[in-house]
C-alpha cells in the first residue's frame, strides 16, 4: 500500500507522521513536529536582518519608526515551513503518498443531534435544517455522523476556511506538484477516541476519560464503554503555558457535569506530557480511577531517531487517524470522511462538471458506433481487396493467353509465307532441273568446255561464266540454248594452252518458256 502522511494541525503546532503497513505490522517511517508560527517568525527575522545589512552597506540610516523606504518585496516568509517539512521527510517520496489531514477546532466543530431526528432522516433536508444553527460558515454539503453511547448522534462539520488544506497545497506547489492526493479528512477527537477504545478494551459500563495534552491546547474526551459519550471544550492549556495540574481537575469536573458522567473508571493520558507526575496527580484527585498512559508497544518505530521515539506519545492524534483509516480499509470500522467535494474534483486527472458526466455515455456510444462502422468498412475493404487481387490474377492469365494467341498467329502467318515461298519454289523446280541437266549433258559430251559460275541475281537475267578450249564449242552451246546471248569471248590462255573465257546471259522468262516447249 501507499504510505500515509497524516498531518495534525493544532494551532501553530503541526505534527506529521508517515505510516505504512507491512505484513499486518504498522510501521512509522517518519515523525516530525513543525512550529508554523515559529518558522514564519524566523523567516521574518531573516528578512529583517537582510534588509538591515543592505541598508548598512548602502549607507542608509533606518530609524526606529522605519523611516527609510526600502523595498521588502524580495524578503518573504513563504517556503520556510515547506523547507522544514522537506527536511524532516527526507527520503520519503511525498508525491507517491496519500495525505490525511487531521483537524480539530476551529477547522472542525460538532453538534449533537437527538435520536428522534437521526435514522431515516440523516440524509434529508430536515436533518440539515436542524443541525445548521451555527453562525460560523461551514460546508453545508459535508456532514459526518457518529453514534454516541446514549443513542444520539454527533454531527461533524468542516469550516469553509481550513488552513491545513492550504498547507498541503503549498507544500505540493513548493515541490513542483499540482496537488498531493488527499484520501480522507479525519477528526482528531473522533480518531483518538476510536484508537483508545480499540487499544484499551474498556468494559461496557465503564466511564473513561482521555486526556490529550498538547503544546498550547488540551482535549478532554469521555467514553462510555467503547463508544463516545462526550467531547469537552478545547482547553487553552498545554505544556507551553501550564503551571499546575490543578487547572485540569476543575475543567474535568465541569465537563463531567455537562456530559452527564457520574464517575470515572479509567483515565488515559497521552500527548506532549504523559509523565509520572501527571499520572500521580490524577491518582490523587480520582483515586477510584485506573490512570494509565497510552502505549505504542505493537508499533514498529525502528525507522525513527531516538528523539522521536522518546516523544512518540506527542504524535498520538495523527497516529490514531492513521489506524482508523487502515481499519476502514480492512472493513473493521466505518468512520467519517469529511473530504470536501471540491478537493475530490481538483484531484481528478480529468475534471468534469455534472454536464461532463452526461457527455461521457454519449462519447462511449459515439466511440462504439464509429468503431463498429470502421470494422464494417474494413470488412468491405478486405472483400474489395480480395476481389481486386482475384481480378489481377485473372488479368495476368488473360494476358498470358493473349501472348500465346499472338505467338500462334505469328507462326500461322509465317507458315503461310513459307508455304507461298515453297509453292513458288516448287513450281520452277522441274525447269531448273532441265536446265542443269542440259548443261551437264553438253559439258559431258564436249570435253573442251566447262562452266565456272552460274549467277542468279535478283534481276530477270541468268549469267553463266566459263571457259572453252575450242571457240566453236561456245557457238554451239549458245545456239543449243536458243534464248541465250553470248555477251563476250576473251582469249585467256591456261597453262600455255589456248583458251577462251565467255560470259553468256539468259533471260529467265524466255528460258522458262523455252524449257516448257
Amino acid at each position: 500500500m501507499k504510505p500515509l502522511v497524516c498531518l495534525y494541525c493544532e494551532g501553530s503546532d503541526s505534527k506529521i507522521i508517515v505510516v505504512t503497513k507491512e505484513n499486518d505490522q504498522v510501521k512509522i517511517l517518519r515523525a516530525a513536529s513543525v512550529d508554523v508560527l515559529g518558522s514564519q517568525q524566523s523567516a521574518s527575522e531573516i528578512g529583517a536582518e537582510s534588509v538591515q545589512m543592505i541598508a548598512e552597506e548602502s549607507g542608509i540610516q533606518i530609524d526606529a519608526g522605519g523611516g527609510a523606504n526600502l523595498n521588502m518585496q524580495g524578503f518573504t516568509t513563504g517556503g520556510v515551513f515547506e523547507s522544514l517539512v522537506n527536511a524532516e521527510m527526507r527520503g520519503i517520496k511525498l508525491h507517491k503518498c496519500e495525505f490525511i489531514p487531521v483537524l480539530t477546532e476551529p477547522s472542525i466543530f460538532y453538534q449533537t443531534i437527538p435520536k428522534r431526528i437521526t435514522g431515516a432522516q440523516t440524509k434529508t433536508d430536515t436533518l440539515k435544517s436542524t443541525v445548521i444553527q451555527s453562525d460560523r460558515p461551514f460546508d453545508r454539503s459535508n456532514v459526518g455522523l457518529t453514534s454516541l453511547a446514549d443513542g444520539n448522534s454527533l454531527a461533524s462539520f468542516l469550516a469553509q476556511d481550513v488552513p491545513c488544506f492550504k498547507m498541503i497545497s503549498g507544500l505540493a506547489k513548493y515541490n513542483g506538484k499540482r496537488v498531493y492526493r488527499l484520501t480522507s479528512v479525519k477528526s482528531a477527537e473522533l480518531s483518538l477516541a476510536y484508537y483508545v477504545a480499540k487499544k484499551k478494551k474498556f468494559f461496557p459500563d465503564d466511564y473513561s476519560l482521555i486526556v490529550y495534552i498538547g503544546k498550547e491546547y488540551s482535549k478532554l474526551i469521555f467514553l462510555q464503554g467503547r463508544k463516545l459519550k462526550h467531547i469537552g471544550a478545547t482547553l487553552d492549556l498545554g505544556t507551553a503555558n501550564l503551571h499546575t495540574y490543578d487547572v485540569y481537575f476543575s475543567k474535568i469536573l465541569l465537563e463531567m457535569e455537562n456530559g452527564g458522567i457520574p464517575n470515572l473508571d479509567n483515565i488515559v493520558v497521552c500527548g506532549e506530557d504523559d509523565s509520572e507526575n501527571l499520572i500521580l496527580s490524577f491518582y490523587g484527585t480520582f483515586p477510584e480511577a485506573n490512570v494509565s498512559k497510552l502505549d505504542f508497544d505493537n508499533v514498529d518505530v525502528s525507522a525513527l531517531n531516538e528523539d522521536a521515539r522518546t516523544k512518540i506519545s506527542s504524535f498520538t492524534v495523527p497516529f490514531a487517524a492513521a489506524i482508523e483509516f487502515l481499519d476502514e480499509l480492512s472493513k473493521e470500522t466505518k468512520g467519517i470522511n469529511l473530504l470536501p467535494a471540491y478537493i475530490k474534483e481538483d484531484q481528478k486527472v480529468f475534471q468534469f462538471g455534472w454536464h461532463g458526466y452526461l457527455v461521457l455515455p454519449l462519447l462511449f456510444f459515439a466511440a462504439f458506433f464509429i468503431t463498429t462502422n470502421i470494422l464494417n468498412e474494413q470488412i468491405e475493404i478486405n472483400k474489395v481487396a480480395s476481389e481486386i487481387q482475384f481480378q489481377t490474377i485473372l488479368k495476368r492469365q488473360n494476358l498470358s493467353t493473349l501472348m500465346e494467341i499472338e505467338n500462334l498467329t505469328a507462326r500461322i502467318n509465317n507458315f503461310d509465307q513459307t508455304q507461298a515461298i515453297l509453292d513458288s519454289a516448287a513450281s520452277g523446280t522441274g525447269i531448273w532441273n532441265k536446265l542443269l541437266f542440259n548443261l551437264s549433258d553438253f559439258v559431258g559430251k564436249k570435253k573442251s568446255f566447262w562452266v565456272r559460275n552460274i549467277i542468279l541475281p535478283d534481276s530477270a537475267v541468268v549469267t553463266i561464266d566459263g571457259h572453252s578450249i575450242n571457240r566453236k564449242v561456245l557457238t554451239e552451246f549458245a545456239t543449243g540454248l536458243q534464248t541465250s546471248i553470248l555477251q563476250n569471248i576473251t582469249y585467256e590462255p591456261i597453262r600455255e594452252k589456248d583458251a577462251f573465257r565467255f560470259v553468256l546471259t539468259i533471260k529467265k522468262a524466255e528460258l522458262l518458256r523455252a524449257l516448257h516447249e
